[in-house]
């Protein structure tokens, strides 16, 4: 729906919110919302409300894996079901301002010298959150701890993060983050990281922290090897909602943020988000606003514009915590549904010359979440232009983009902050784990599983099951070309026919595996041997 800019007003103070203790705004106006939508939400929202406040009390939220959801214990540990709990979550982060005070003092310290950096290595939440936050809060001159991350099991780009932190190695913490300790990308990465510490004569352990669930295997794998320190990562946590807890705590202070402050944005946003009157609470709103424009099915794309460079990562944090949580096949009743909302989105004004053209005037199938700052947290402020500074232009993007979308009858949604700190991080990441929350109560899902990201682990295993097979035959013949089929043939792999091929393919790519190919003018008859 096209409105006037009358209409726009008479729209915004009608469904703009203002939330002064966190220092955060929310406008609605740009979404086609009205009364009688709110009016005939309201039985849902009653349902989300209650669903949210059973699960805060320590409600079984994971029916498959008979576990709670616990996230927002860890902001407010007196909300914790049981005492040993409210201890845990007390202990931990005693532990963690322990730990990091030791590191910044040089108490604990590496082989060649204190530490000047952290290393964190983790797969999706688990490293996504960090390093949001680390990017976020960071500043190069005053920084404790340097940070770097390896979140993929690409060599090359590990390879890439060990010659950034070159001859600081014996300087470097190595955070391994897993709940399990079975995540193929984390142990990876872990791996790599012992290899790299030995080649420079260092000892690894002397060098990790685990963060992982006690008695898991990488908890026991940093009690035989000597670990520095284990913290521990809950069950009732998942990786997605970790940030609030060791996962997201301990790195951030060890790069000198104020986690009090961090802890406390959340908390507050998180009582904020606990009203039951739609117009004070702005995770209701959110979610509500996402129902509209996806008309309860996700169907239009969320694009997230933070005009900030700091909150550049914060889409890529989002797409996680949304479309892992929203991303669902099957509702509460074990109905196919096949519920989701896709996350896309950069950074303002950056996307004014990219994909703006597209949502401006191509295919209606998308609504635009603005984020944006009031302060421009610099104190050398330089005139560009009449009065206007370079933060003024870059208002004006937001403004301006917001503008053009209504004129074309295109949603929005704006968020604004009075800057980017530690408490607000910390409000901005409440939000939206409440709004994802809410609105998976809305459309009758689970948001705390991912049986999606399972089968593709499960997949994942079984090509590298058909990889030893392939690997063991060629071995077994060594010195005879073999082509695809007579491979899956003798290794009674059929149906795995493709992933055969790739699999020789990459094999002859890379001279280290010992495997060449013989191509043939037909790509079929191209031949493989182990040499």
């Amino acid at each position: 729906m096209i409105y006037s800019k009358q209409q726009l007003w008479e729209r915004f103070q009608k469904y703009y919110s203002e939330y002064p203790t966190l220092g955060l705004s929310l406008d609605l106006s740009r979404v086609n919302i009205d009364d009688a939508f709110f009016a005939k939400m309201q039985p849902r929202v009653d349902k989300a409300l209650a669903a949210m406040k059973a699960l805060e009390s320590g409600a079984i939220a994971n029916p498959d894996e008979g576990r709670m959801v616990g996230h927002y214990w860890l902001r407010n540990p007196s909300l914790a079901p049981t005492p040993e709990i409210r201890r845990e979550i007390e202990h931990t982060l005693a532990e963690v301002n322990k730990f990091a005070t030791d590191v910044h003092s040089g108490r604990i310290r590496g082989a060649t010298g204190p530490f000047k950096n952290y290393l964190l290595i983790g797969i999706g939440g688990s490293a996504l959150g960090p390093q949001f936050v680390a990017n976020a809060l960071g500043d190069q001159t005053t920084d404790k701890l340097r940070p770097f991350f390896l979140d993929n099991t690409d060599p090359h780009g590990m390879r890439r993060v060990f010659r950034s932190i070159g001859s600081e190695l014996g300087q470097t913490l190595c955070l391994v983050v897993s709940k399990s300790g079975g995540t193929k990308e984390t142990r990876n990465g872990m791996l790599e990281a012992k290899v790299a510490y030995e080649k420079m004569g260092l000892d690894f352990g002397k060098h990790a922290v685990a963060i992982t669930r006690k008695e898991s295997a990488l908890d026991a794998y940093a009690v035989n090897n000597h670990w520095l320190y284990r913290f521990p990562m809950w069950d009732w946590v998942g990786g997605r909602t970790s940030v609030t807890s060791a996962v997201g705590l301990l790195p951030a202070i060890l790069q000198g943020f104020e986690i009090g402050q961090f802890l406390a944005g959340a908390k507050a946003c998180d009582e904020v988000t606990r009203r039951e009157g739609v117009n004070c609470n702005p995770a209701i709103q959110l979610a509500l606003a996402w129902f509209c424009a996806g008309e309860g099915w996700g169907k239009k794309n969320m694009i997230v514009l933070p005009y900030k460079d700091s909150l550049e990562l914060f889409p890529r944090y989002l797409q996680q915590l949304v479309m892992e949580s929203i991303g669902k096949e099957i509702d509460s009743n074990g109905k196919v549904v096949n519920q989701g909302i896709s996350v896309f989105g950069n950074k303002g004004s950056t996307d004014q010359h990219s994909y703006i053209q597209q949502v401006i005037d191509g295919l209606n199938n998308s609504f635009v979440t603005f984020v944006g700052t009031l302060s421009d947290q610099s104190d050398d402020q330089v005139i560009i232009e009449g009065e206007s500074t370079s933060g003024d232009f870059l208002n004006g993007f937001l403004l301006g983009t917001r503008q053009a979308l209504a004129e074309k009858g295109r949603e929005s949604v704006t968020i604004t902050i009075r800057e980017t700190s530690s408490f607000s991080i910390g409000v901005l990441i409440a939000l939206f784990e409440r709004a994802v929350g809410f609105y998976a109560s809305l459309v009758d899902i689970n948001a705390y599983h991912q049986p999606g990201v399972e089968s593709g682990k499960k997949a994942a295993s079984m090509i590298l099951e058909v990889q030893e097979k392939v690997l063991s035959h060629l071995t077994k013949n060594k010195g005879l070309p073999l082509s695809t089929r007579e491979i899956v043939l003798a290794t009674e792999l059929t149906p795995e026919f493709e992933s055969v091929y790739w699999i020789c393919e990459r094999l002859a790519a890379n001279p280290s595996r010992g495997v060449k190919k013989i191509p043939a003018e037909r790509w079929l008859e191209s031949a493989y041997l182990k040499i």
